[in-house]
């Protein structure tokens, strides 16, 4: 595994402002960060924990930082990570991913939000923290984090999200609340592609495009270029099929999109996935838009591995590093403790050879994982 060199918390953290007056500046600010940063690696969710491993490791930790009044004690961590500039914080975990990330052409970016749920203020009035992170499914990094503004929602904090990284030759998926033309129109600007979830609750859109896929079948899909594959996994009494289904005519995608507001829009797709458990069989559909021509065995792994985010990096944050038991909630803190524990998550993540590792590189519950897989897909036009 490649090492990023002894330097780089001064590399991409040392832009970051001290926000301490010179009198309270015993500890130098990079020393605190890198305590802090391993304190979380090694299982500390707390000041007064990250404070305890400091103790036990600090004849360790000055064969590399300066320490020239010891460990930090634990207020003296609450009060720097309270105060620091969050979105300072948050471009020097930006520019420390974009060193260590290897590019690959087709890039899956999965964009969607978390709350940390025990961030909450009730005292001075404050919702709990909610975070809009950017995912790497290839590289199974965090990319980037904003914060949603306590008044507003994700779609805000999207664009933010969007401008703070390099899109190109990336596919970059969304969950509903993200299906907006500006969002759609950002990510081709910047030299990516979309593909954009649509619920019920987005009117005309997503029943034109739930109503061509209900045509195109009852017509057998007769002169309309599309393409389909379908997968069926069966584990643990239940069979799970999924059939993906694209349609990339242009006069359907002209009627469907008049006036342009879509940029780049490329092809539709239909989800369906059944269910089949002991006889009980559901049944669900799902709809999206993209910018990409349809090819369906693509579009339909960008579409599954977009809850990536969820099972590799919220259900790891949860479960390995406690975010949604931490009770860190003053100032600033709860936000930078939540780059300090993705920054975490990004260094274990290549390493199998600890138990901590391990747990934060497990991507679903034990027992989740299909026995058998099969796949067909045919194409036509």
């Amino acid at each position: 595994m490649e090492t990023l060199p002894s330097c780089w918390i001064s590399v991409y953290f040392g832009e970051v402002e001290d926000p301490r007056v010179d009198r309270t500046k015993l500890h130098r600010l990079l020393d605190i960060v890198a305590i802090a940063l391993l304190g979380v690696i090694c299982g500390a969710d707390s000041w007064t924990e990250i404070e305890a491993f400091g103790v036990a490791k600090e004849a360790w930790l000055r064969t590399f930082l300066a320490l020239p009044h010891g460990i930090p004690s634990h207020d003296t961590f609450g009060r720097v990570f309270a105060a620091l500039d969050p979105l300072q914080f948050e471009r020097g975990f930006t520019r420390w991913v974009e060193a260590l990330e290897e590019r690959t052409e087709g890039r899956l970016i999965a964009l969607d939000g978390k709350t940390l749920r025990r961030s909450h203020d009730r005292a001075a009035g404050r919702p709990p923290l909610h975070l809009v992170s950017a995912w790497a499914g290839a590289n199974r990094l965090v990319l980037a984090q904003v914060a949603v503004d306590v008044k507003s929602n994700e779609i805000t904090a999207l664009p933010v999200l969007l401008e703070a990284l390099d899109l190109r030759d990336s596919i970059v998926t969304i969950d509903a609340m993200g299906c907006q033309t500006d969002l759609a129109e950002r990510i081709v600007a910047g030299g990516g592609d979309y593909v954009l979830a649509l619920k019920a609750n987005q009117g005309d859109l997503h029943q034109g495009v739930q109503e061509a896929f209900a045509l195109a079948a009852a017509d057998g899909y007769e002169g309309v270029a599309h393409d389909w594959t379908e997968t069926v996994e069966k584990g643990h009494g239940r069979i799970e099929t999924r059939r993906v289904t694209t349609i990339s005519e242009p006069s359907w995608l002209a009627h469907l999109n008049p006036a342009g507001a879509w940029t780049g829009l490329s092809s539709i797709i239909e989800v369906v996935s059944r269910s089949d458990l002991s006889g009980q069989v559901t049944e669900e559909r799902r709809y999206y838009i993209s910018s990409l021509t349809g090819a369906a065995e693509r579009l339909g792994q960008a579409v599954r591995q977009h809850w990536g985010i969820e099972n590799s990096e919220h259900w790891v944050l949860d479960m390995a590093f406690r975010e949604d038991e931490s009770r860190v909630r003053q100032g600033n803190a709860a936000q930078n403790l939540a780059v300090l524990r993705r920054l975490a998550l990004n260094l274990l993540r290549p390493d199998r050879s600890t138990k901590s590792a391990s747990r934060a590189s497990d991507s679903r519950p034990a027992g989740t994982t299909p026995t058998s897989f099969e796949s067909s897909s045919h194409k036509t036009r």
